[in-house]
Formats: structure tokens, sequence, C-alpha cells
């Protein structure tokens, strides 16, 4: 009989990152995605991750929750081991919510069912608790009043918040957020930013991909630039927007600022 060994948790000290990638390669075929990238994200900061298209952004959050498995290195959520084969991606995603550019609703039900959906049937929580928190999530993304929309009746701004809400409902430490407004226009594009804004402030640990200079600049503890599957440059966003050392960083930020 095979006895299956627990997986891999190194008790977080207080100080510890409540995130920390170590040396992470991840390649698709010959494309070499994530070139040994390291980074460490404190409990309740807010980071920002900007890079041309194709630099590995959005590879490396997918892997800090094990969508994407890494081929080599050490992703580490509050002591657990992201690459240890005996993961428990349920326990890992527990702890990481993530938010994609596509809201991936159920079309047929309500803002609130989609909110409850995974506490009820993946934590088999009670639907009374849930139903509770589910609309103190609706408000907290200011879409009180939207609770029995169904996703086509709201604009593509309100499903996205309604898509944050979801996330929060499993009540995660961490949140990954992946280019989540590149879809939007201007005026629902802001109305999401100023959520995870909202987010960050209220002491949520947020690790964001995103094109919007003056969201990173404003919200983020720290920027970093990745390009080619490697972290050219990272510094908090005052000294990176204003005194970048990098030539490639200077290069990118001419060409989106």
């Amino acid at each position: 009989m095979n006895v299956i060994p627990p997986p891999t948790i190194i008790p977080p000290t207080p100080d510890a990152p409540i995130v920390s990638l170590r040396a992470v390669f991840k390649s698709f075929g010959a494309n070499n995605v994530l070139q040994g990238i390291s980074l460490d994200v404190a409990k309740g900061e807010t980071i920002c991750i900007i890079g041309p298209s194709g630099s590995g952004k959005s590879t490396l959050i997918r892997c800090i929750n094990a969508l994407v498995p890494i081929d080599s290195g050490s992703i580490q959520v509050q002591g657990i081991e992201v690459n240890d084969p005996h993961l428990d991606k349920l326990s890992l995603r527990r702890r990481v919510g993530i938010v994609f550019q596509q809201y991936n609703l159920f079309p047929h039900k309500t803002a609130l069912e989609n909110i409850m959906m995974a506490p009820i049937t993946v934590l088999k929580q009670e639907k009374a608790e849930v139903e509770a928190r589910a609309r103190a999530l609706m408000k907290k993304v200011r879409l009180a009043g939207k609770e029995d929309f169904y996703p086509g009746e709201l604009s593509g701004g309100q499903q996205q918040r309604v898509a944050i809400a979801r996330s929060l409902a499993m009540r995660p430490d961490v949140m990954l957020f992946d280019e989540v407004t590149a879809a939007l226009d201007p005026e629902t594009k802001k109305e999401v930013l100023v959520t995870i804004q909202d987010l960050a402030k209220d002491g949520m640990t947020c690790i964001v991909v995103t094109h919007e200079m003056g969201f990173a600049r404003e919200v983020s503890n720290h920027v970093y630039l990745t390009e080619h599957g490697l972290i050219v440059e990272h510094a908090p966003p005052a000294e990176f927007f204003s005194n970048p050392k990098d030539a490639r960083t200077r290069e990118f930020l001419s060409q989106v600022l």
C-alpha cells in the first residue's frame, strides 16, 4: 500500500512574505516563458506587474495558484509549496483568488447566485451564511441593488466586479488580477480599478498584472517590469516611474506614458 505524503508546508514566520517565488522557470515547448523569476510579496502589499505582451506576466500569476505547473523553482504561499506534487489545490485556491480578463460568470444565474456558488458547492457552507456574505460583497463592490440581475443585464465593468466579489466569497488571503480591465471601456474600467484600490486599502494582498500605469503608480507598493520571462527592473512606484535605472524600462515607459 502506497502512502501519499502530505504536501510540504513550511511554517511561515510573522515577517515572512505571504507569497515567495524563487528561480521559477516555465516553458511551453521551445518557448521559455519564465526564466528564473524571483520575488516576494508581503502581507497586505499590492504589487503591479507590467511589461510588453508575451513577457510572461499572465503565466506568472497563473503559476502562483497552480493553474499552470512550473518546470523548476519554488513558489510558496503562506508556507505552502505550490510545486509540491502532492499539493492540495483546493486548499491553495481557498487562500489565493484569481480574476481574469474574461468574467466567466454563469449566464443563467443571477449576480448573487454566481457569488454564492463556490462557497456552497465547494466549501459546503450554509446557504444563509453564504447569502449574507454575498450581499455584503455586492455592496463592497458597489453593486447593491443588482443582486437579482443576470450577467447579460450588467455592463462589462459590473460583470467584472461580480467576478471579483465571487472570488472574495472564498475568503482568500491573496488576490490575483490578470489584465481585468483590458476588455473594458474607460468608464467601466475606472469602476473596476476603484474596486481593486478599495481592496488594497482594506489590506488585501494583491498581485495585479496591468497595463494601467496610473493605477500602478497610485496604488502599488512595488512595480515589476517583465520582459522575455525576466524581471528587468523593480522598485517602489515613485522611484520606478521617476528614475528608472534600466534602458529597457525607460524605453517601455516612453511608449506607454
